[in-house]
């Protein structure tokens, strides 16, 4: 079937050679994007007094006609209808989408096109990239269209795109092909738009904030600032082991010492370990400095990033919730977008009611959200039945209280928590007693964590005062050495941020190097001592703060997503 259909496209492709016409186009500047096309017209239509006003001002009884607006636009032709003597299409560009109309030159307003354009027109086919210019009607249906007068062949499509009612739903494709995907999913292409925008909203709060962004080394001679197996290559000119970074951790905390006071890096990271719903080998992370800060000031970092952008896809929800009104408007059978001030058909209206009422939990419970922000709420759905209430101050809790409250001991008490480890199938025995109690706080308290409450809400929660021993580059707790200054975020059950009130203490920090992490296997953690690392605290870091969130995790929760391969345009794959 496919063979036919390329043999089809390819002896089109020769016919439109035939015409005189590049297949593959070349360069063209003047293409709007699309939806600047649309507003431009809803504007220009509501100036005139709306659809009827315009209709009036185009055919005066007196004076000079209105003259008519015009568009250029360019996209990919996602809807195809060749009715004989008129052709209508849809077209698609990262903005969103419109319809065309094409025409044969009938001599009368709105011109169409000539004879060589018609029988180009005649040769398109789904897939194909055009570019049109003409008149912007709104047509008796309500639809914004191009009537278009010049039609511009910018690549002819060889391969079909994917079945058009269903889109693209094999996940294994989408992810190996994401092109696809991007082509025939727009709700995958407003996932990574939006992950843009949320990229976005971070880097205006750090430069309010007056940190300013960095790049360190991507390949290292020595892997540290996480427990993590690294990848490893060679390089041959200094005939030496190199490793992928795994943490830009020490690095910037160098850039402290040679006296940057807030620095960040969106780093791309990489760890050699299992690929899963929330981990990929490859990722992205925010990591963050700042002199004379600590873990507090971190919490509240944190806070103002995520809830910033959560705001910002809260706007964007609000508008398209909007719109979903419209639609609802529409199935009531009243006046809306202009339609000339005609009631709708029986069989629009149920279009539209059937339109309205399929929409999903997920659609509904937009709604409730956007709701809540009239009450000064900041919340996102997670899922078809839950929401993130992301509104600050987040809840602060100790490791040790939610141990008691879930395990049932505290993380001090190690012979009841081994005993619980060994309830639960943890291997123990030959592990150190803090990697133990994390353990279990992994196995009990983690999950407790993903639970929401009896609204179906959930609350992000800072779980703060480590196990000292889990935390090598962490200052300790001035009246209890065993705590470590840090927190980790906890939402919907992951883990999206890790902070310290940073260790600047070179003596401490070099024989923190030397014990490491004990009772994990070698390979799974920090393992090499950082003597430049060592050097560089000899000469002074000041005290500070440092943050690292898991950008990919982030923006799954931002965007109601429960796959980090959905928010990765190209996850790790094992090779076919």
């Amino acid at each position: 079937m496919l063979d036919k259909v390329q043999a089809d496209r390819l002896a089109k492709l020769e016919q439109v050679r035939q015409l005189g016409v590049d297949p593959y186009g070349g360069r063209y500047d003047t293409a709007q994007p699309i939806a600047d096309v649309l507003a431009c017209y809803e504007a220009w239509e509501a100036r005139q007094g709306g659809a009827e006003g315009v209709k009036a001002a185009m055919q005066p009884a007196e004076g000079e006609p209105l003259r008519p607006l015009s568009g250029d636009a360019a996209g990919r032709i996602i809807l195809l209808r060749d009715m004989g003597k008129m052709i209508f299409a849809h077209i698609r560009d990262q903005s969103g989408q419109m319809q065309i109309c094409l025409r044969k030159d009938q001599g009368k307003e709105p011109r169409g096109l000539g004879e060589t354009l018609w029988k180009l027109a005649k040769l398109l086919d789904l897939g194909d990239i055009v570019a049109v210019r003409g008149q912007v009607i709104r047509t008796r249906t309500g639809e914004v269209t191009i009537w278009a007068d010049t039609l511009t062949l910018l690549c002819k499509s060889l391969n079909p795109m994917p079945e058009k009612w269903h889109g693209l739903t094999d996940t294994e494709t989408r992810y190996r092909q994401r092109y696809l995907d991007l082509m025939a999913n727009p709700d995958s292409l407003k996932v990574f738009q939006d992950r843009i925008a949320i990229l976005d909203s971070f880097r205006r709060v750090l430069t309010a904030r007056q940190f300013v962004e960095v790049e360190t080394p991507v390949l290292q001679p020595i892997y540290g600032g996480a427990a993590a197996r690294p990848f490893t290559t060679h390089h041959n000119t200094l005939d030496c082991e190199l490793f992928l970074r795994i943490s830009p951790e020490l690095y910037l905390k160098r850039l402290l010492v040679g006296g940057m006071q807030r620095v960040y890096e969106f780093s791309r990271n990489f760890r050699n370990e299992g690929i899963d719903t929330r981990h990929n080998p490859e990722f992205t992370l925010l990591e963050l400095y700042q002199a004379y800060a600590d873990y507090e000031v971190m919490m509240e970092i944190t806070e103002e990033l995520i809830t910033t952008a959560a705001k910002k896809m809260l706007e964007a929800a609000k508008d398209d919730l909007l719109k979903r009104r419209t639609i609802k408007t529409l199935a009531q059978g009243l006046v809306s977008l202009n339609l000339t001030n005609r009631q709708l058909s029986d069989k629009q209206q149920e279009k539209a009611t059937a339109k309205h009422e399929g929409m999903s939990e997920a659609d509904h419970l937009l709604a409730e959200c956007v709701e809540l922000m009239d009450a000064g709420r900041t919340a996102l759905p997670y899922g078809s039945k839950n929401k993130v209430d992301f509104t600050t101050p987040w809840p602060r809790r100790t490791y040790d209280s939610l141990m008691v409250q879930h395990a049932g001991m505290s993380m001090k008490d190690i012979p009841a928590v081994r005993a619980k480890a060994r309830q639960l199938g943890i291997e123990e025995s030959n592990k150190d007693d803090a990697v133990v109690v994390n353990e279990v706080f992994e196995a009990v308290v983690e999950p407790a964590l993903a639970r929401p409450d009896e609204n179906g809400v959930l609350r992000p929660v800072f779980v703060m005062d480590y196990p000292a021993e889990l935390c090598p580059l962490t200052r300790r707790k001035a009246d209890d050495p065993s705590i470590a200054l840090r927190f980790e975020c906890f939402i919907a059950g992951m883990e999206v941020a890790n902070a310290y009130s940073e260790l600047n203490d070179p003596a401490v920090q070099e024989a923190n190097f030397a014990e490491q992490v004990r009772g994990e296997a070698e390979g799974e953690t920090m393992r090499v001592m950082d003597e430049d690392f060592v050097t560089a605290l000899r000469h002074g870091m000041p005290p500070a703060g440092g943050l690292g969130i898991g950008m990919d995790r982030v923006i799954m929760l931002l965007t109601n997503r429960t796959s980090i391969r959905d928010v990765i345009l190209f996850p790790l794959l094992r090779p076919l």
